[in-house]
């Protein structure tokens, strides 16, 4: 994090000198400071952050990929006056263990185009799909597989 902040501050003044460095190691390291204080952040959620790193970005990928692939679906329901969509609200329970892993789930869902997350609680889902074929096996989605190891 400490790393992001300098970054953050070095690209917001658009060049580098020495005075520039330095004024943004401290500013950055009082707000990893900050952070570890009262945000409940540490230096080993850091490092265990490091490690997941190749399969968050593998998360990120799929999730583009999914959603190029919603596209594509999207737009041939759109295109097609013959295709009638039969929308569907389905209801399904996911064992997540983690807040974050259950949100970032519900936000993946909702940012596929053609499903909406509307309700999450307890690892209860309730998501409206534009056709019900959208919804069929959505318990067992990649996003959720990948969830789970990055859980794990």
């Amino acid at each position: 994090m400490f790393v992001l902040f300098f970054l953050f501050w070095v690209m917001l003044n658009g060049r580098i000198t020495v005075e520039i460095t330095v004024f943004g190691v401290v500013i950055a390291a009082a707000m990893y400071a900050f952070i570890c204080r009262f945000m409940d952040y540490s230096f080993r959620k850091d490092m265990m952050i490091l490690r997941k790193l190749p399969l968050i970005i593998a998360y990120c990928f799929i999730l583009v990929n999914e959603i190029i692939k919603a596209n594509l679906v999207m737009i041939q329901y759109i295109m097609s006056p013959r295709i009638l969509p039969e929308p569907a609200l389905i209801r399904f329970h996911v064992d997540l263990k983690s807040h974050v892993a259950q949100v970032l789930l519900a936000n993946s869902i909702t940012l596929t185009p053609g499903t909406i997350t509307v309700d999450m609680k307890d690892g209860e889902y309730y998501v409206h799909c534009f056709d019900k074929t959208m919804g069929e096996g959505i318990e067992s989605s990649i996003f959720v597989t990948m969830l789970k190891k990055l859980e794990g």
